[in-house]
């Protein structure tokens, strides 16, 4: 099931703390740094953040700047983002002023926390998740009921490292602020546990008054039968590679690329590729790939459009290329239309073969932009 875009947003001190142990909240951003995070939650549908975060800080999560406000309601959308609070223990004073200022707010709790709640008049939607809260299950409610398709988590380390390590998060934003705290006791970002996802790609660095701005993706592929953060990622360079094809009029645009388990990209393709007129992208991507390569049997093929099952300008199609070459792993964007052949089925063919295809309709616009000419 679809998920909204994650964007874990934070500030941290040099050694790693969110704060320290005083009465009063540390103040780790700049003023400019403020300014600059009023903007990300302007861009967002939700603002998420733990029931532990909801005690310590009694945060508002307001967009404070009018004109993105205005800006907002302009496009179409509320006038804030939906705020959402996480607590299995439904354990929450609901009389904080987050319940009380902003639009919208929705509160993800387990059977139990909701019995609790209902005594208690708490001024939000109140979800229950079953006996235990599960974050693919709450990604896919606010993705599928509340609309929400961009989501910004504000905090804490609990919640941050639990979707770190469920590879759930899109995109980490933090804030590098010149002090140190030392206090063994003192909150941290991230908490001990396993990490899967390998290194990051960094997206950018970008100085800010006197803190540092650091972004991040996840890069390695993910699990079988669904798509993970990672393969947002190919999956988009897959995208933008389609753009860069020869316009065709007998044959779609379409990028591919090769990624080892450990997040390595191994070859890039496009169609119609070095002047080549019949190329296929998952054909010219792999064509640059070492045969012998021992990481292609754990490897991920993204392509912008399902594999070809049928070609008429080479003896095999694209998805018998990616099963001989031992790739067990296809993401895709969008199906292939019959268009130029009918009934055309690249899933079946690698499912056959025992591939596991995932697609990620979310990216099938992107996909289909430069093939426009064709679809009519």
């Amino acid at each position: 099931m679809p998920h909204p875009y994650v964007l874990l947003s934070a500030a941290v001190s040099l050694d790693g703390y969110l704060d320290d142990t005083g009465p009063e909240r540390l103040l780790l951003s700049s003023p400019a740094d403020f300014d600059r995070v009023d903007e990300v939650r302007a861009s967002a549908d939700a603002i998420l953040i733990g029931a532990g975060t909801l005690r310590a800080d009694n945060p508002r999560l307001l967009v404070n700047s009018p004109e993105r406000r205005a800006a907002r309601c302009a496009a179409g959308k509320p006038e804030y983002p939906l705020k959402v609070a996480v607590s299995a223990s439904g354990e929450l004073d609901p009389g904080a002023p987050f319940w009380h200022t902003g639009g919208e707010k929705v509160l993800y709790t387990t059977d139990e926390g909701a019995l609790r709640l209902r005594r208690t008049g708490l001024a939000a939607d109140v979800v229950p998740l079953g006996a235990e809260l599960g974050w693919p299950r709450l990604l896919e409610h606010l993705h599928d009921v509340r609309g929400v398709r961009r989501l910004m988590v504000e905090g804490g380390g609990t919640v941050h490292t639990q979707l770190l390590q469920q590879q759930l998060a899109d995109e980490v934003q933090l804030v590098l602020a010149p002090l140190f705290v030392g206090d063994a006791d003192a909150p941290r970002l991230f908490g001990p546990g396993t990490y899967q996802g390998g290194r990051l790609r960094l997206v950018e660095t970008r100085t800010i008054e006197d803190v540092v701005l650091v972004r991040y993706e996840p890069t390695a592929p993910g699990t079988a039968g669904r798509a993970v953060p990672a393969d947002r990622h190919w999956l988009r360079l897959a995208c933008e590679l389609a753009a860069q094809c020869p316009p065709s009029r007998t044959a779609f645009s379409v990028g591919a690329v090769v990624v080892a388990a450990d997040g390595t990209e191994l070859a890039r393709g496009y169609s119609r590729e070095g002047g080549d007129p019949v190329v296929h992208a998952e054909e010219a991507a792999l064509a640059k790939v070492d045969p012998a390569d021992p990481r292609l049997p754990d490897a991920t093929v993204y392509s912008s459009l399902e594999p070809c099952a049928r070609r008429a300008s080479r003896p095999r199609p694209c998805a018998r290329l990616i099963l001989d070459a031992g790739v067990r792993r296809v993401v895709t964007a969008w199906r292939e239309p019959d268009t130029f052949v009918e009934g055309a089925d690249g899933t079946g063919v690698l499912v056959a073969g025992g591939a596991d295809v995932v697609v990620v309709p979310e990216f099938e616009e992107r996909a289909r932009e430069p093939n426009r000419h064709l679809l009519g």
